[in-house]
């Protein structure tokens, strides 16, 4: 079947409505702890998509365009799959509910730290907070927790979200056990959910780039002289396949190979797996005919205002 571009791996839920997701997650949920109370999980995604529509009064609506209201969803119910199928494995002695329910909060907070307090002066979009992101959410996450009745777990969030990005080593980061167990499968469906996104490539070209631009990231300050990490958006695609083989390395020995807990919970194929693969594959055909046109793919129309990409990075087609 035509597989949406708004829709999950399983072409089933609607990844760009948060009500969709928060459905499943809470399905998910209460089928594997035979419950029919979900807790604060709703809570909490309505308190989501309120600071990402700039409901919350104290934040602007959310402007980093591909890091987006879908990413983050999308991401939380990667984290709810992967914490299913290891609780269905091996964890059920660790993964409680109430772990299995802060997993799912920090999912969909691990990016929070892109939204603008209207109180900043200094930053006109959320990609400049790229390389401080993590920790700006852990301190957004310490905040809120006890709004949800999880205030004595606010120590540890921060550390668990920095499983999520570069900040911090993961082999720095101190944690328990059981936290390290929910900080790997948060890392790893950080990275599953994004590249398994149908219009992945689409959106690394059009929205992550000029995230990339904002933040610092395309170039850096090497020894006094300025090094071009991606010249282009183009640029950034065609290191893909080269991206993908580092991710590797980090989902299978930094985070401990957590990622493969998405066969027990989809019984067998990894849908995850098969769709990033795909994904870079494609990518690897648009570098090799250096061809951006190749990316013909429409993604969801954005409900938040995105960066303005960088003049080097419009469509060549």
């Amino acid at each position: 079947m035509y597989r949406r571009s708004e829709f999950d791996v399983e072409n089933r839920v609607q990844t760009t409505d948060p009500d969709a997701v928060a459905a499943e997650v809470c399905r998910v949920f209460q089928d594997l702890y035979q419950t029919v109370d979900a807790g604060n999980i709703p809570e909490a995604f309505a308190d989501l998509v309120a600071l990402y529509r700039g409901e919350n009064p104290a934040y602007y609506p959310c402007d980093t365009a591909y890091h987006d209201l879908q990413h983050v969803l999308d991401v939380t119910l990667a984290m709810t799959r992967l914490m299913d199928g290891a609780v269905r494995v091996r964890y059920a002695d660790v993964l409680s509910e109430r772990l299995f329910r802060f997993g799912v909060v920090c999912a969909l907070y691990h990016d929070c730290g892109y939204i603008r307090h209207r109180k900043d002066t200094r930053h006109g979009n959320g990609a400049e907070y790229t390389k401080v992101h993590v920790s700006r959410g852990g301190r957004y996450l310490e905040d809120y927790l006890p709004k949800l009745g999880m205030a004595d777990l606010a120590p540890v969030a921060a550390r668990t979200l920095h499983f999520t990005g570069y900040e911090v080593p993961i082999d720095k980061i101190r944690v328990d056990p059981e936290y390290r167990l929910l900080g790997n499968l948060l890392g790893s469906a950080d990275i599953l959910a994004q590249m398994a996104d149908r219009c992945y490539l689409e959106k690394c070209y059009d929205r992550l780039y000029p995230e990339f631009v904002l933040g610092g990231i395309a170039r850096e300050p090497t020894k006094g002289k300025e090094h071009i990490v991606f010249g282009s958006a183009a640029d950034l695609i065609f290191h893909t396949p080269r991206f993908y083989q580092s991710t590797q390395n980090r989902l299978r020995h930094e985070l401990g190979a957590f990622c493969d807990y998405g066969e027990k919970h989809f019984g067998g194929e990894n849908l995850y797996v098969t769709e990033v693969e795909k994904n870079v594959q494609h990518a690897a055909r648009v570098a090799a005919e250096r061809d951006i046109s190749m990316l013909r793919r429409q993604p969801p129309q954005q409900a938040q205002p995105a960066a303005q990409p960088p003049e080097d990075s419009e469509r060549l087609f």
